[in-house]
């Protein structure tokens, strides 16, 4: 761990609160990693610590299961495009082309992240520059499968299809936070000792498009949260980071998704995907 690692996870324990993710916040429960290196190192495991088992290369694998596991009494996945429903109960089915766009003002900060933390770490690396994505990304799923033979989660691992570099490797899954009785998707980034997490509340929009979500609040609602793990006690802080994301059927047939990134209120960066069903 390097010396500005230390003091980036001091200044978390003490702007943070204490947390108890095996009692009251159980719903900030998620993967960590032992090392720097990040990949896809943390999903063996992530696997081990429920007894289970990684499953890769599973034709048709998902980042759900069910995407009727969101309903709920805000949320009804039947009013959702087939498409929609279908990329993420056949997330592996998928090839997905990238674009992003930076505000000016945080490309700076977006770059330095990148270079001095993200590609060292291999994770959370936003493509600072348009042809970074030109070949598209690459895009593997692994199923964490629990003894009973259900899937408690399944790893997304992005890369560059031009250079291979990991872009994010997150752990998705279903969790219906405290303060609210509607599921949201829950999405985990490990890290050494820690991990950044969003919950994403859905909505259906009439033209069967699906918007998630991650809004201001209180600690406890969906947002996005950053944990960090010391002798086995840990502190989480609400993010002041905010995303949108819109997934709808455009006028020719074809799966795009507007993904918005937020510092507070300001826009940081726009991405957008082209999703293409590459099998029947």
């Amino acid at each position: 761990m390097s010396g500005v690692d230390r003091m980036t996870r001091a200044f978390w324990r003490v702007t943070g609160r204490r947390v108890e993710v095996g009692g009251d916040q159980a719903w900030l429960d998620a993967p960590m990693h032992r090392e720097s290196v990040i990949g896809d190192n943390w999903l063996s495991d992530a696997a081990a610590a429920i007894g289970g088992v990684v499953v890769r290369d599973e034709p048709g694998g998902g980042l759900l299961p069910e995407f009727a596991a969101l309903d709920g009494p805000h949320f009804r996945a039947a009013a959702v495009h087939p498409d929609i429903r279908d990329f993420y109960e056949r997330t592996s089915l998928w090839r997905m082309e990238v674009w992003t766009g930076w505000n000016p003002i945080f490309q700076p900060f977006g770059e330095f992240i990148a270079r001095y933390f993200g590609r060292r770490v291999q994770q959370l690396t936003i493509p600072t520059r348009p042809l970074d994505t030109a070949l598209g990304m690459d895009s593997d799923i692994a199923a964490i499968v629990a003894p009973d033979g259900r899937q408690s989660g399944a790893g997304w691992i992005r890369r560059l299809r031009s250079t291979g570099a990991y872009v994010y490797s997150g752990f998705y899954r279903v969790t219906t936070l405290p303060e609210t009785t509607q599921p949201s998707v829950h999405v985990s980034f490990p890290l050494e000792s820690g991990n950044v997490q969003v919950f994403l509340r859905p909505r259906a929009l009439s033209d069967g498009s699906l918007e998630l979500l991650s809004t201001r609040g209180t600690f406890g609602t969906d947002g996005a949260y950053l944990t960090v793990s010391r002798g086995g006690i840990v502190h989480a802080t609400r993010l002041p980071l905010h995303e949108t994301f819109r997934l709808y059927v455009d006028d020719d047939g074809v799966l795009r998704t507007d993904h918005v990134i937020r510092i507070r209120s300001a826009v940081a960066v726009r991405l957008h995907y082209k999703l293409t069903r590459t099998q029947a």
